[in-house]
């Protein structure tokens, strides 16, 4: 493709991405039914928009990548939607969410990152994204702090209250 063709696609999935976080504000304020039906294919339609569309473009044409990162949001799971093995309780799970912040701030995507890691040592089915849901509902319960949108995990950060 020309670079003015690159362009053009450049500033349509753009916008297209742009409509998109738009719909998922309003998605994310749903019941659960509604969030559940519509969030998963909204999620894999951005997700393939940067990771394989524009990543497309961009290997192409390196010089229009942007400087910065594009903030997306790496998960819509809420913790209300989230069912626990029977071999792993809430307290579990925040013992061990827990153990990975501090008093000062951390990337939600390492906390998360930890997390699962220690889960997998223990042998614990749980994925990144139960463990995202939960540090949302902590958030939200006022017992973490949040600095920024924690679905946005790289573009987030999560501590103890002080």
């Amino acid at each position: 493709m020309t670079r003015d063709q690159a362009e053009e696609i450049q500033r349509h999935l753009l916008d297209a991405a742009g409509a998109i976080s738009r719909a998922d504000q309003i998605i994310f304020n749903l019941d659960a039914k509604d969030r559940k039906r519509l969030a998963g294919p909204l999620g894999a339609t951005l997700c393939a928009l940067h990771s394989e569309l524009l990543k497309s473009v961009y290997d192409e044409h390196p010089e229009l990548r942007p400087p910065g990162e594009v903030p997306v949001i790496s998960s819509l799971l809420r913790w209300e939607e989230v069912s626990l093995p029977p071999s792993v309780s809430e307290a579990d799970l925040d013992v061990i969410i827990l153990a990975e912040l501090r008093p000062s701030s951390r990337k939600m995507a390492q906390v998360i990152g930890n997390a699962a890691s220690r889960c997998k040592e223990l042998g614990l089915p749980i994925s990144n994204q139960m463990i995202g849901a939960r540090l949302i509902a902590l958030a939200e319960a006022g017992r973490i702090e949040r600095l920024g949108d924690l679905r946005k995990w790289r573009h987030s950060e999560v501590q103890l209250k002080s």
